[in-house]
């Protein structure tokens, strides 16, 4: 069984934590931020009690969603398989959102098994979904955007 309070220990410890928020599905649901206005959930489904998971769902923004819908099919394919590369490379699940490939949202998460839980691999879990969530930003506004990325501004 994880341990509820040891874990909101090192949200805290770290500036993590957010708020807890109700769920019904939940044995405990926690909002957490990394980094700062980021949001991320960090749930104990009822009937898991060895298990943690860790995820982020990102809708994509009106603005994007035009650029998207506006750019030719052959490179709405090429985005959403390089997505789906790219994803698999962090080893997290993720689950793609995209009627006629044109990508609405997506949802990245990862598990922690009470064996393996300790602070360390906590942190690491929830930056590599951070790290996984920025790719697919960075590839969405290289693919899609009309603006050039200034390297000196990231």
């Amino acid at each position: 069984m994880i341990d509820e309070n040891l874990l909101l220990k090192w949200l805290n410890e770290e500036g993590l934590l957010s708020k807890q928020t109700e769920d019904g599905n939940a044995n405990f649901h926690y909002i957490i931020e990394y980094p700062p206005d980021h949001v991320m959930d960090l749930i104990q489904h009822v009937g898991k009690e060895d298990m943690i998971l860790v995820g982020c769902a990102t809708e994509i923004g009106t603005e994007q969603k035009e650029m998207i819908k506006n750019a030719s099919q052959q490179t709405k394919e090429n985005f959403i398989w390089s997505m789906r590369f790219g994803l698999n490379q962090f080893l997290v699940d993720f689950e793609l959102n995209h009627p006629n490939n044109e990508l609405v949202r997506f949802l990245i998460t990862d598990e922690i098994f009470e064996d393996g839980l300790t602070k360390d691999n906590l942190i690491h879990t929830i930056k590599r979904i951070y790290k996984a969530k920025l790719q697919c930003l960075w590839l969405l506004d290289r693919t899609f955007s009309q603006k050039s990325i200034n390297i000196d501004e990231l």
